[in-house]
């Protein structure tokens, strides 16, 4: 471009250049203007004239006759956007670049009208109407076009979209919940559980799913008895539309190897688990009217790892905690040599990572949760649980403490009493005494007060059966008192540690106690319920333990005179007496129930008898 032609000035000498000043003024950069009549017009036929040439003028010209040719850059906004004081800010754009923006601009417009509206119940009442019409235009255009999907696909994908519509109705679980019921838009929702389009059927499990948590709603919401109230209005709804039996006969129909088909294998398990973290007498109703115990076992056999394999040990025990039903359902189905084939896989290796590790101690809680039923007892010994769980203890890995709770819950009680025999027929003393001995552990060599931890607990559990459910003068329960004559009653010695240290946590639990009472008594009076939960917080603050360990100690007492004797001479070095002993005893009996107490261990008395005997007996030596 001639810029010499376009203004009309004379060209300068050279080496001499004019400069405008740092600040032009308007009036200044008005004279810059170019004259639109000296460029090249076209005429009608497309040919180019040349306009006759005029001096530059300072007159303003009609602003829809600028040329923007000059703007620098191409910039469109270059004269458009400048303020009455002639002023200009381009933005740097050329008039093509404008006009790709305004496309994105609008597109971006478009999109933020798809945002999900308020929930409000007008709001609620339109999202279920658009719903129910997919779900119907879906099932006319494939009763219609049954062999030909291209013509029911759109209306497949406006059905998903219409599904995932109703995600946000978790907020709002106090105005959504009783319309959802009322509209009968629930009973559609689970009729796409029987599907033919799998991926529709994902899309309603995942919606089950998210409706069903126990923290739906906003946080801001205060009600919370309302929104439980919407939630049981919910869920009672979805068990009497059979949601149970259809979710569960879908787990067979999904392949997990396929990612989303495996994610709907996850939401229905949710499902489950929020359905009976909410009302837990649903898990014998889920196991007995359906297959989803079958289904858990073969889940959990799968040598392949994953978070599905995981999610299916951890609802096992949730039915299993609070149903003797269900765990007699488990060994009716074989369900105890399922898991401990499972847990096998852990005698030698510790799980690889944080999620096996939850999925063996998921297996170690169901096994327990099992063994409180007598039937499931003789099972585990069939299986050769006791074994198994010996060598576990024996290899000293992660599985090692939970071993030690499993024995601890197959051998108590009188049903346990077999458990007991087999237990030290298989020579397990030694490796359960070596444990309770601490050999394997040289942080208790360096540290021998340590407190009592949970393997110590159960293992005091262990011995407390054994010597409640031997028979009298029998090879075992002679091999159990020698195991506490030997090496000059070291374990005798061992217990009174135990014992101290249980009995220090207790006084410093009844310190706290007695605080609380004097605060409650200056308001009011103390209720029965306080009483029960202060009984509760000194069981676990070192009651317990000092119950089981005086149990053990009484009857070493009755049992054998040489370590009666050592016992009694340990316990005057700490100013204490048999009566003492006596009396924990005396408290553990108080709050034995007579119907708890088991019925008759192998030595022919209840556990309520048993400790009359011990206390009868210690009230006359002391």
């Amino acid at each position: 471009m001639d810029v010499d032609r376009l203004f009309k000035v004379p060209k300068l000498p050279a080496g001499v250049k004019r400069k405008l000043p740092d600040n032009p003024t308007p009036e200044m950069l008005k004279k810059m203007r170019p004259d639109p009549h000296s460029q090249v017009d076209s005429d009608g036929d497309g040919h180019g004239t040349t306009a006759p040439k005029r001096q530059v003028t300072v007159e303003d010209e009609a602003e829809e006759d600028q040329d923007t040719s000059f703007a620098p850059g191409g910039d469109a906004d270059y004269f458009v956007e400048e303020d009455e004081e002639g002023r200009f800010y381009g933005g740097g754009l050329t008039s093509q670049q404008k006009d790709i923006l305004s496309i994105f601009e609008k597109a971006e417009g478009e999109g933020n009208q798809d945002e999900p509206e308020e929930v409000t119940l007008p709001s609620i009442r339109r999202m279920l109407a658009r719903f129910e019409r997919a779900v119907n235009k879906n099932q006319d255009q494939r009763s219609k076009y049954s062999d030909d999907p291209t013509k029911f696909i759109d209306s497949e994908a406006d059905l998903d979209s219409a599904i995932k519509s109703l995600l946000p109705l978790a907020q709002s679980p106090v105005l959504a919940y009783p319309e959802i019921v009322r509209s009968g838009a629930l009973a559609m929702l689970i009729g796409l559980l029987s599907h033919e389009n799998v991926d529709i059927v994902i899309d309603a499990v995942e919606l089950f799913h998210e409706l069903t948590d126990e923290d739906v709603g906003n946080e801001s919401e205060d009600d919370v008895e309302e929104t439980q109230a919407a939630l049981k209005v919910l869920i009672e709804a979805l068990v009497d539309l059979s949601i149970l039996e259809l979710l569960v006969d879908n787990l067979s129909r999904l392949n997990e190897a396929e990612e989303s088909d495996r994610q709907g294998v996850f939401h229905i398990i949710g499902v489950f688990e929020n359905i009976l973290g909410f009302n837990p007498d649903l898990s014998e109703k889920l196991v007995s009217q359906t297959k989803i115990m079958n289904w858990l076992l073969e889940r959990i056999l799968q040598k392949t790892h994953d978070e599905n394999r995981c999610y299916a040990a951890e609802l096992l025990p949730i039915l299993l905690q609070n149903s003797s039903a269900n765990r007699e359902e488990l060994g009716k189905k074989d369900g105890v040599e399922t898991v401990l084939k499972a847990l096998s896989q852990f005698r030698r290796r510790d799980p690889v990572d944080a999620d096996e590790a939850e999925f063996m101690e998921n297996l170690f809680d169901a096994l327990c949760s099992a063994l409180t039923e007598p039937g499931i007892k003789s099972l585990f010994l069939a299986s050769e649980g006791v074994d198994l769980m010996l060598l576990m203890m024996k290899e000293k890995l992660q599985s090692k403490s939970r071993s030690i709770k499993v024995l601890d819950y197959a051998m108590s009680g009188p049903a346990g009493s077999e458990v007991c025999s087999t237990f030290v027929e298989v020579l397990g003393l030694k490796t359960l005494f070596s444990a309770f001995m601490g050999k394997a552990s040289k942080k208790q060599k360096r540290n021998p007060g340590t407190q009592a931890t949970e393997d110590t607990s159960h293992i005091l559990g262990i011995i407390s059966s054994l010597f409640t459910n031997l028979p009298s003068d029998s090879s075992g329960r002679i091999r159990l008192l020698a195991k506490f004559v030997e090496n000059e009653y070291e374990k005798v010695d061992k217990l009174l540690e135990i014992r101290e240290h249980a009995s220090n946590r207790l006084k410093q639990t009844d310190a706290e106690i007695e605080t609380e009472k004097k605060d409650i008594l200056t308001d009011g009076a103390i209720e029965p319920e306080h009483e029960d939960l202060w009984y509760l917080r000194r069981l676990d603050g070192g009651l317990f333990t000092l119950q089981t360990v005086d149990y053990i100690l009484a009857w070493i007492a009755v049992e054998d005179d040489g370590a009666r004797s050592h016992l009694t001479k340990m316990l005057e070095r700490k100013n204490l007496t048999l009566e003492n002993i006596r009396k924990m005893l005396q408290t553990y009996h108080d709050n034995v129930d007579t119907d708890d107490s088991g019925g008759k261990s192998a030595v022919g008395m209840s556990q309520k008898e048993i400790l009359e005997h011990l206390i009868t007996f210690l009230q006359e030596c002391s």
